[in-house]
């Protein structure tokens, strides 16, 4: 594929403060955390992708984009120069469009340093818009009922007990309607606000706050969180910790931890001769759980870009389950929806190959009619009880039905 000429050049510039007031209403291009990160306005260049290749296929054509591109960057932090926003679908079945993004107009902010990328324009730095009227929707079970998603994980737990899988991750969604003209920044500045230790992102429609990293690229170095294994908050200081101490002595959890820690080690193996981890999992303390992690990092021995790396990695058993393929199998069999992007990776590379890539979770999909539909889900293994694995579910929606409501 020929792809056009991008003339791409980032220059310095004063705070501009929160980067969601200066973005597009309606077609938000967000990936931030802790207030730092990048917002995009407009598109100089989207690439699609669907099928098996989806990531393997988009960290080709960015080798090629950069290739004819013309990057100016004296400015030099991690996600200045040329930078392309994407998200790509759970499943290489799925009929939900992955995507890479490369705005026409780049604001980001990094460890006190402010900038403007521009990309073929001589756009000027956005300024504030005001945002549109506040509404509240309601999200209501959709294809997974909660009586379903129960007979889903007993099914899903008798097929752990014959020996198919040792691990599989279930899900189920929850669907509304926006008004006409609804403003999405609202429901980025919610959840930025509430969530500020996710990733909050916006891409193409896709909006969420994830705790999740899938896979950090700088300089050469590589690194990743692992989720898996997580209990509600306690109502008080006492409930609260014995909530956090008996998540991290359940021997149900540890396992679902083990599994998903695991794959990563397994996936990054190849392209990292020096990973390490703790050796046990941490409590990583969020507004609505407490989540079992782990942190793995390493220096990249092959020269792989973030891309690569997602394809490597995806899925992992976090969000699929244990052998993987039997899980995907077992997934497709019992739930009743595609996922689209949801669970997939979102995020962002450079122009280097560096990035910063979330797994797309605490998340939903808002249609161009307006249509909302989100997700979570849970990882079964032996020892799940479909009550119990209901109510974690029920935790894991609330940071997006709180945005919109």
């Amino acid at each position: 594929m020929i792809h056009p000429h991008l003339v791409v050049e980032t220059v310095a510039i004063d705070d501009v403060g929160p980067l969601i007031p200066l973005l597009d209403p309606r077609d938000p291009l967000l990936f931030v955390r802790r207030g730092q990160g990048i917002g995009g306005i407009g598109e100089a260049l989207r690439l699609e992708f669907t099928g098996p290749d989806r990531m393997t296929d988009a960290a080709a054509a960015w080798r090629e984009i950069l290739a004819s591109s013309t990057v100016i960057d004296p400015v030099g932090v991690p996600g200045t120069g040329l930078v392309a926003l994407g998200s790509f679908a759970f499943s290489e079945h799925s009929i939900a469009t992955s995507v890479l993004i490369i705005p026409s107009v780049i604001i980001g902010r990094r460890d006190g340093v402010s900038w403007i990328t521009r990309i073929n324009t001589d756009a000027p730095v956005p300024r504030r818009r005001a945002f549109g009227p506040e509404y509240r929707i309601s999200l209501l079970p959709g294809a997974m009922t909660p009586d379903s998603f129960i007979a889903a994980v007993d099914t899903a737990i008798e097929r752990i007990h014959a020996g198919e899988v040792s691990k599989v991750v279930l899900a189920r969604d929850l669907i509304g309607r926006l008004p006409e003209g609804a403003d999405l920044r609202l429901v980025l500045a919610s959840l930025a606000l509430g969530y500020p230790d996710c990733f909050t992102f916006a891409v193409n429609g896709f909006v969420g706050s994830s705790p999740e990293t899938l896979v950090r690229v700088d300089a050469g170095s590589v690194s990743a969180r692992v989720l898996a294994g997580s209990t509600g908050r306690g109502a008080d200081a006492e409930t609260d910790h014995n909530a956090a101490v008996a998540l991290a002595t359940s021997v149900k959890d540890l396992d679902e931890h083990q599994y998903a820690l695991a794959s990563v080690l397994s996936a990054l193996g190849p392209h990292s001769a020096n990973l390490a981890t703790s050796d046990a999992p941490f409590t990583l303390k969020l507004p609505n759980l407490w989540h079992l992690a782990s942190d793995v990092a390493g220096t990249l021995s092959d020269g792989s870009s973030s891309l690569d790396l997602i394809a490597a990695l995806h899925p992992t058993a976090a969000v699929a389950g244990t052998p993987t393929q039997a899980a995907l199998d077992l997934i497709h069999e019992l739930e009743p929806f595609d996922r689209g992007r949801y669970a997939g990776p979102v995020g962002w590379v450079g122009a280097n190959g560096d990035g910063e890539w979330a797994v797309a979770l605490r998340c939903a999909h808002v249609s161009q009619s307006g249509r909302v539909t989100a997700y979570a889900g849970g990882g079964i293994v032996d020892g799940s009880v479909g009550a119990r694995e209901l109510a974690e579910t029920k935790l894991k929606f609330r940071p997006v039905v709180e945005a919109f409501q």
